[in-house]
């Protein structure tokens, strides 16, 4: 398989950009990147729970979210465009009250002026516990 890459998602680069921001506050971590996905995790806890003790939708649309923009601003070329969130919408399957939710975003299209990313989020028992799509607008710079 060919990589989708214009450049490589580094793990390091995005820890240090992600200081002091809701991906660092969530404590969103990138955990792998292949040819054509990448994935990373959250802790279920306190800072992610709503008040019945399970992981908060919204918490899982911001790792959704994250992931899905970071894959689609390591395809195009960050110099002369960037990308945007344009629309995103989750189903919940099944509650996550510990450990890690676990994500992986995929490109479903990549467009000149638009990407589609699907993003699954797992629980550690590698249910998957929420589905995800995110539209990217594709602007230049």
């Amino acid at each position: 398989m060919t990589s989708i890459w214009h450049h490589k998602p580094d793990s390091v680069l995005i820890a240090q950009m992600s200081k002091g921001t809701i991906d660092e506050h969530l404590d969103i971590k990138i955990t792998d990147v292949g040819d054509d996905y990448i994935t990373g995790t959250m802790p279920a806890n306190s800072r992610t729970f709503q008040p019945y003790g399970i992981v908060h939708g919204g918490a899982n649309v911001v790792l959704a979210e994250t992931l899905g923009s970071l894959g689609g601003a390591h395809v195009i070329d960050m110099a002369t465009a960037r990308c945007l969130g344009q629309e995103v919408s989750a189903t919940h399957l099944r509650p996550v009250s510990s450990g890690l939710v676990t994500g992986t975003a995929r490109p479903i299209h990549l467009g000149r002026r638009s990407h589609v990313w699907e993003v699954r989020l797992t629980n550690d028992q590698g249910k998957l516990t929420c589905i995800a799509k995110l539209i990217l607008a594709i602007v230049p710079n």
